[in-house]
């Protein structure tokens, strides 16, 4: 039983990588799913959801998950049966298809410890589902014909009860999806099918990578200091033929004027050539400058796109929460998601799942109208909830609408009041914008019941909160009747920002520009003394200014500049004037942590590294309005910044293990490197083919069924190529069939073996049969 066989690769980073793709998968299955719906005439996006669960089979087959192997097997015979045209996916179907998927996501985030146990519990839940989904199959004029071929047989399951069977889901058939009111996605590839030649890495190895390249563009920008002393030499030698002319006139006696004379002419010579060498050398130096700007930054912007991922990734689950809150709640809601192929660095998108969640689900349950009352409205009885995402300005845009019943300002302005949080009087004279701030107060909620969606004003302020921590920006714009619009503007990745470089006490600071209200020189007589604090109007607004100095707890190094330099910084609530000594420059800077040992340093969120190498401390902007509110009655605060490192590895005989199962090449190659063997990997044929080409290996081991290219084509490939005829292969396929093994002989393997010979010595003794025992 699976329970019983859970722990034959078991260990906990195995199980991570299962837990990995399972959840890759899962999420392809879904959003698939989701599109079949809305247009179950798309017979080609069936395709990606075959391979999806074909590969979550293999995956918890090799786990010895046998009973998530039976449900991914059922599951991938719907989708066959779908694609012939023998079977139609039905929202039904769909239904009982992601009650699979769900069952797949939780076998991603059960942990190592509990796997056994959990299975254990839902084993007779699992096994009546799977049940149910061949009872589909099977069942009405749909089924498919006895003539429909199984690519590998699947362990039986037992029977369940009948009693066990949970009641059917009722579903009201999908609208069809006009292609004019959406973007299309491109179809949902699963990672392993080589089309983004997808490679594991961690998050902390992409994070030094990210550094390293940061410190190398730094480098380079260091350069551009040395041409500058190189332009200065130049000028210094300009003067000294000028001086000799000097001295050649001043000669004083005359039977030395003539030796003078010659003397100071070759001077001038050999000063010219100098000069013109060294202009030369400046050319030169500036071209190999230039050269070596370019490829620091060619190397930054593939380093920080590692880390950047397509917007779906993070959205995925998106359409699904909607459909069956929609079904939940008695509604017809439509999704539209633009600009799902949107790069998003990967944190900005891991921190943003929650918060977009809570803005949909209050758009379902507070927004859009039930279908009677959207009739009565005059609006067509299914609500749009449109998510748009983009790049604009340097950011990334995200917009959230709808077409429902919008916030009524009057009603908010009542609740204020019922609340306490301002006196009538005062209520009565904020405007809309500062009304719809205190939506993102923490217990605030302008419904009138608590619901287990909603109604409990705790997700607004979470929102907020995670908009603030990442430096962008949210803003709401409602009209009753009509609509809530949600605008935020985020940093596309946290690893780079744009910053504004300012002088404070004799030393750089930055401010991260998109957390910047204004940045302005205000002239010495529009300041402005009242009850001895210091201001200055701003569109008819008294701004309130404060030495930057002050919170940091420096001594200003006084100003140059005519004009007091200000930066105006804010929160929801307050905003003021900060007065530095300078303003220097706007630059991209890469964001370095502060040593966590040092805890939270006050008004400093972290560091980053100058072009002539020294610290710069970047801007809490949240933390700083916080520390001047905090002036006014008293406070002060400090400073501080930095780190980095590195690591290194051995060679022995090379191994090259191409399969296109994230878990199956991890596996595979775990067995080679206990052995002592060195492996690399490559996630389907032609990743594998390109490999072979420009690399230099002892032995491949290849699977029979991938993208691209399966393993028999592999094969053959090796066999003619002029330097690789002669590589040793082992063929390692779930496929024992004799006619299989005949065809991956026939190609020139030069072993055949069946996946269960990882379970004794004969894989290992393959490999060194072939290729000797490692060195």
């Amino acid at each position: 039983m699976a329970s019983d066989n859970v722990t034959l690769f078991a260990d906990e980073g195995m199980l991570e990588l299962f837990r990995m793709e399972a959840e890759m998968h899962s999420a392809a299955l879904e959003s698939g799913l989701m599109e079949l719906e809305s247009d179950p005439s798309a017979v080609a996006k069936i395709e990606p959801l075959m391979r999806a669960a074909h590969s979550i089979k293999g995956a918890a087959r090799i786990m010895g998950l046998d009973i998530a192997v039976r449900l991914a097997h059922v599951m991938e015979d719907l989708f066959t049966a779908a694609q012939e045209k023998k079977l139609v996916l039905d929202p039904q179907t769909i239904d009982a298809l992601l009650q699979g998927v769900d069952v797949f996501k939780r076998l991603s985030v059960v942990k190592a410890d509990t796997l056994a146990s959990w299975l254990k519990d839902h084993e007779a839940e699992i096994i009546e589902l799977a049940n149910r989904l061949s009872g589909i199959l099977t069942a009405g004029p749909a089924s498919p014909a006895p003539g429909v071929k199984h690519a590998e047989e699947a362990p039986p399951l037992r029977e369940t009860p009948p009693e066990a069977a949970p009641p059917p889901v009722e579903a009201e058939p999908a609208e069809q999806k006009p292609p004019e009111e959406t973007e299309t996605p491109p179809p949902v590839e699963p990672v392993q099918a080589g089309s983004d030649n997808a490679i594991l890495v961690t998050a902390e190895n992409l994070s030094r990578l990210v550094g390293l390249a940061g410190e190398c563009l730094v480098e380079s920008q260091a350069l551009r200091v040395q041409v500058n002393q190189l332009y200065q030499l130049k000028s210094m030698l300009a003067e000294l033929p000028r001086l000799l002319e000097s001295a050649k006139r001043a000669s004083g006696h005359a039977e030395y004027a003539e030796v003078c004379k010659e003397i100071c002419s070759s001077a001038q010579k050999s000063a010219g050539k100098c000069r013109e060498v060294l202009t030369r050398q400046i050319e030169s130096f500036e071209t190999y400058l230039l050269g070596w700007e370019n490829l620091s930054n060619r190397l930054f912007n593939e380093a920080v796109a590692t880390r950047m991922r397509p917007f779906r990734d993070g959205a995925h689950g998106f359409p699904r929460m909607v459909r069956d809150m929609a079904r939940k709640l008695g509604k017809k809601i439509k999704l539209r998601i633009t600009g799902q192929a949107t790069k998003v660095d990967r944190d900005v998108l891991v921190k943003f799942e929650a918060p977009l969640t809570h803005i949909l689900r209050n758009a379902c349950d507070h927004g859009i109208e039930t279908p009677e009352e959207r009739i009565a409205a005059g609006k067509p009885e299914q609500g749009v909830i449109d998510l748009r995402v983009g790049h604009r300005a340097g950011m990334l845009s995200v917009t959230i609408s709808d077409d429902g019943r919008g916030i009524d300002p009057e009603r908010i302005r009542r609740r204020v009041i019922e609340k306490g949080l301002v006196s009538g009087d005062l209520a009565g004279r904020l405007t809309e914008a500062e009304l719809m701030d205190f939506l993102f107060l923490s217990g605030f909620t302008t419904a009138g019941t608590v619901s287990e969606v909603s109604g409990r004003g705790v997700g607004l302020d979470v929102v907020q909160n995670m908009v603030q921590e990442v430096q962008g920006t949210m803003k709401v714009q409602s009209t009753p009747g009509r609509g809530t619009t949600f605008q935020m503007d985020l940093p596309l990745t946290l690893s780079v920002i744009r910053t504004l470089l300012v002088e404070i006490a004799g030393e750089p600071y930055a401010f991260p520009l998109s957390r910047l209200d204004k940045v302005l020189m205000v002239p010495e007589d529009r300041i402005e003394t009242i009850e001895d604090r210091q201001y200055f109007p701003l569109d008819g607004v008294n701004i309130g200014l404060i030495s930057a100095c002050q919170p940091l707890g420096l001594q200003s190094a006084g100003r140059q500049e005519e004009g007091t330099p200000v930066v105006v910084v804010s929160d929801r609530l307050k905003q003021y004037g900060v007065v530095v000594d300078r303003l220097l420059e706007e630059v991209d800077m890469v964001v370095r942590p502060l040593d966590p040992r040092l805890g939270k340093v006050p008004n400093i969120a972290a560091s980053a590294i100058s072009e002539d190498g020294s610290p710069i401390l970047i801007f809490d902007v949240d933390d700083l309005v916080r520390s001047i509110d905090n002036m006014l009655t008293g406070g002060r605060l400090t400073k501080i910044a930095r780190s980095a490192e590195q690591v290194s590895e051995a060679v022995v005989r090379r191994i090259l293990v191409v399969d296109d199962s994230i878990t199956v090449r991890e596996v595979e190659r775990r067995l080679l490197e206990n052995k002592g063997y060195q492996v690399e990997v490559a996630v389907d044929g032609m990743d594998g083919w390109n490999a072979v080409q420009s690399g230099k290996y002892d032995l491949v081991i290849s699977d029979v069924d991938m993208p691209r290219m399966n393993g028999i084509e592999l094969v053959r490939n090796i066999r003619k190529g002029l330097t690789t005829r002669h590589l040793p292969v082992i063929i390692l396929s779930y496929k024992d069939r004799e006619e299989d093994r005949l065809k991956g002989m026939e190609a020139g393997a030069n072993y055949y073996l069946t996946k269960s010979s990882f379970y004794d010595e004969s894989f290992i003794k393959s490999v060194a049969d072939l290729i000797g025992e490692p060195r």
